[in-house]
């Protein structure tokens, strides 16, 4: 065990967290064997074969292709211009590094969670790359070889047939899942002294920054055996109150479950959220009185899946989308208040807050969603992945809700001043996507002014303040905003935008640095780095004095 500390839980009791580092027993026996064979010979040889779409694909070439080792902190790395103060601390990105090969099928959500970090301080830059230390991936690392299911298997009769291989693998204790099956490979967030690397069907893993820069995975956390299903990805800290919010979702009742977690991390009680159907439900959104539930009409249907021969997760155009508004606070679900607008997915939300009797959400809508873009299978252009940014409003007096398109397509990843999260802010950040799901530049967005219907692409007018274009073959990350001053009593955009980008010409890769106040297209900063960093997920920026809290651990 790691990462042991006494707290208390804001009830008058104490109590301990503990990282549990997982020690899975898995077994290589006869029964590992006969699986083996039979996966080798009735799954990988004639289903491979028969259907062409599970073969290895554009997300594992190129830059999305796995790095092959991880890298201890290399320092004394190229600096072009200049890294100021309030950078000190460590840039972190997460992403899938897939280890093994895979059998059969995979998608742009499997791999290995590696995460990728730039440990800054006085100007200098070190450079680390560390797989999670998941149960997963030790137990990968024992067989040598991929063992566990991909969410790229889970397709038409195939799909039933790798379930099966998995199921035959846990009852004969092949494969040991009692420290779950996740890869950590989706996002990063810092609450209550501890850095927290996510993937929404596990629990979270605590990971700690040491001096140089280099990452330790302690051990899963379980909130002391109070955690007893999956945790998002995509938690929110409220910045005023230091407490986080969360939930998770299920493929069995209840479907939805939410949770607080007070400042020094105690979680409170389950709150299970009543819904029709599983599905999938990637983020969610705080303010500073409700939380915000997102029931969208990509459902989890096996049956679809063989018939169709789709993915288990299937996206029904004839549904509306639904958004529940509950007090964050509630011991129950009996207060929530369910919006019902037109049809729609959304992956990830920018912001949300609260305006008299009305809920303000700010998002990224996608219009009938083409998930194929994240199985490998490349289109000529996004026209089935339209996402653009849009103010969604829920009146609390009347029930009703309307939503307003604040930009064209291809919107996602959005950020803001973290300082500003379930309060109302005037600038979001996000990253423009070309036809292969890359990053092509970043867009700054002034929601205080009116977007230009006119325009049909993403360029400078209207509520689009400002435009950083990474240039003709470079591609880059998600982009976090880290403040000059932290809090709200400067301006809101006073600061810095930090990421990763890859010149696929010269197969390169740095981290800039831009200014968030003006978007100039000259960086402030360019950091080499040793070698290409593939192109990941969520990422996520920790101070120095975080660092430094965390190093209480």
């Amino acid at each position: 065990m790691a990462g042991e500390k006494q707290r208390h839980s804001g009830l008058g009791r104490r109590i301990v967290l503990v990282a549990v580092e997982p020690e899975p027993k898995p077994r290589k026996g006869v029964g590992s064997k006969v699986i083996d064979f039979v996966e080798k010979v009735m799954v990988k040889k004639f289903m491979y074969n028969y259907d062409s779409s599970i073969n290895p694909n554009h997300y594992l070439s190129h830059n999305f292709a796995p790095v092959l080792y991880e890298t201890p902190p290399t320092n004394h790395l190229f600096v072009k211009g200049y890294l100021p103060d309030c950078l000190n601390g460590e840039f972190v990105m997460v992403g899938p590094n897939l280890k093994f090969e895979p059998v059969a099928g995979y998608h742009l959500f499997d791999g290995d969670g590696m995460i990728h970090g730039l440990r800054i301080k006085n100007g200098k830059a070190t450079y680390v790359s560390r797989y999670v230390r998941t149960s997963k991936l030790k137990q990968e690392e024992y067989f040598g070889a991929a063992k566990f299911m991909k969410v790229g298997d889970l397709k038409g009769w195939f799909g039933i047939l790798v379930v099966i291989m998995q199921m035959l693998r846990q009852i004969l204790k092949v494969l040991d899942v009692s420290h779950g099956t996740g890869t950590a490979n989706t996002a990063l967030i810092y609450h209550h002294g501890k850095l927290l690397a996510l993937q929404e069907a596990d629990k979270p893993y605590v990971l700690k920054i040491l001096e140089d820069g280099d990452l330790q995975t302690l051990g899963m956390l379980d909130y002391d055996k109070r955690l007893a299903h999956s945790f998002t990805a995509h938690p929110k800290v409220d910045p005023f109150t230091g407490e986080m919010f969360t939930f998770g979702y299920s493929l069995s009742p209840p479907y939805i479950t939410y949770r607080v977690i007070s400042k020094d991390g105690f979680m409170h009680d389950p709150v299970p959220i009543t819904i029709s159907d599983p599905i999938m439900m990637h983020d969610f959104a705080i303010t500073e009185n409700y939380a915000i539930f997102m029931d969208l009409p990509l459902f989890f249907r096996p049956k679809e899946m063989v018939k169709e021969n789709k993915s288990a997760f299937t996206f029904d155009a004839t549904k509306r989308a639904r958004f529940g508004v509950l007090p964050r606070y509630a011991k129950d679900e009996l207060q929530i208040r369910w919006f019902e607008l037109p049809n729609c997915f959304i992956f990830h939300n920018a912001n949300a807050w609260e305006e008299e009797d009305e809920v303000v959400l700010i998002t990224c809508r996608l219009e009938n969603p083409d998930l194929d873009v994240f199985d490998g299978i490349v289109k000529e252009n996004l026209k089935n992945l339209y996402v653009e940014l849009y103010e969604m409003r829920f009146k609390l007096k009347t029930g009703l809700a309307s939503q307003k398109r604040l930009s064209v397509s291809t919107v996602e990843l959005p950020r803001v001043n973290e300082s500003y999260t379930g309060r109302r802010q005037r600038y979001v950040y996000g990253t423009i996507l070309d036809s292969v799901v890359k990053v092509t530049g970043i867009v700054k967005f002034d929601l205080h002014a009116e977007p230009d219907t006119g325009k049909t692409k993403l360029e400078v007018g209207g509520n689009v303040q400002g435009i950083y274009d990474l240039g003709p073959g470079r591609f880059g990350s998600e982009a976090i905003f880290v403040p000059c001053v932290p809090g709200i009593t400067s301006e809101e955009d006073d600061g810095y935008l930090i990421f990763f980008v890859h010149d696929e010409n010269a197969g390169k890769s740095s981290v800039h640095v831009i200014d968030a106040k003006t978007m100039s297209a000259d960086p402030v900063a360019v950091v080499e780095m040793p070698h290409r960093v593939p192109y990941g997920f969520h990422a996520f920026f920790v101070t120095e004095e975080q660092l430094q809290e965390q190093g209480k651990l």
